[in-house]
């Protein structure tokens, strides 16, 4: 059978990402140019400041990319993009830069939604094994969705306020800690302990999370023990939050996997990278006798492997798109 080349783009953030996967499972090669440090010194993602560095650097990135892999665009089977969910200006960035591409080389166009993506980037290196359950952790994202079989969506629970990514960057602005917060926040953890009192996330029969409740009780108890001139050791906050945080995910989880009867866990997304949280997600599939998937590290964070992976499923089942499509800040599965 012949080898697919999907040429990949990703810029529904703060990353501006190329990659060229070959078959929806190897990476043959990626260039990701991060914003961390532009953005760091705003506290978080400036939307119009992000689009014009993706302008900046997408052709850069995507010829970077090339060279690494010595191939041509005319080498590509199809040309794929994020085209859903994120920030539009820089959605709008990539996609275009896609069409052009697809245009000028005659090549067929994939759009692929971005949280597709995040669970597609667990069949680099490994193959997804069905039916399962999957958990996408992300700054934007907290769903449980049940998979019957490759492509097959169905929303078990979702977060009802608060994403879990959003809430660790809230709880790390609040500890005077700098963006992005998630990997700050499970730095400061490992240096204290869990004594800091913290509401349960929503516990109840449900598959829906709730983050909002504790995030505001992490504020209210900085912001009174400031006004009391009290001294806040923000080791055992960022210990007890990030202990209370990872037990509804955990929690919830081995909820939907006894539901629904699966033997297989997906877990994706940016939170995903935590070590703290994938080491209990690894735990609780271990007692319940569930195999886990996780992506390397490097392929939980935005990135367009998982673009070319998730566009290798669409390219099988022939479904192509028009370039008339457009980016959208929203998009379920």
């Amino acid at each position: 059978m012949k080898d697919i080349y999907i040429l990949a783009i990703e810029s529904s953030c703060d990353e501006t990402s190329v990659s060229i996967v070959k078959n929806g499972k190897e990476d043959i090669a990626t260039t990701v140019n991060s914003q961390i440090d532009v953005h760091t010194l705003y506290g978080g993602v400036v939307p119009e400041l992000a689009s014009r560095l993706h302008l900046e650097n997408i052709t850069l990135v995507i010829d970077e990319t090339l060279k690494k892999a010595n191939m041509g665009v005319e080498d590509m089977d199809a040309i794929a993009v994020t085209y859903c969910p994120g920030l539009l200006g820089s959605l709008l960035v990539g996609l275009e830069a896609a069409k052009t591409l697809s245009l000028i080389y005659n090549k067929p166009f994939i759009k692929v939604n971005h949280m597709l993506g995040h669970i597609a980037a667990n069949n680099i290196g490994q193959e997804l094994k069905y039916p399962l359950v999957s958990l996408v952790i992300s700054g934007g994202h907290t769903d449980l969705m049940y998979m019957e079989e490759e492509g097959s969506f169905k929303y078990l629970g979702r977060t009802l306020d608060d994403a879990v990514g959003e809430c660790f960057d809230k709880v790390a602005r609040i500890l005077d800690m700098p963006y992005p917060g998630g990997p700050n926040v499970e730095k400061c953890a490992k240096d204290g302990s869990d004594v800091v009192p913290m509401p349960k996330c929503l516990d109840d029969n449900t598959f829906n999370f709730s983050f909002s409740g504790i995030k505001s009780h992490v504020n209210n108890l900085v912001h009174n023990a400031k006004q009391r001139g009290d001294v806040i050791k923000k080791e055992d906050v960022a210990c007890s939050f990030q202990n209370a945080v990872t037990k509804s995910l955990v929690s919830k989880t081995r909820q939907a996997l006894r539901a629904t009867g699966v033997k297989y866990l997906s877990v994706a997304g940016g939170v995903a990278a935590s070590s703290f949280i994938r080491e209990k997600l690894i735990d609780m599939c271990n007692e319940e006798s569930v195999e886990i998937f996780i992506p390397d590290k490097k392929y939980c964070t935005d990135n367009a492997t998982m673009i070319g992976a998730a566009a290798y499923m669409l390219y099988k089942n022939g479904e192509f798109s028009d370039l008339d499509v457009n980016a959208s800040s929203h998009g379920e599965l």
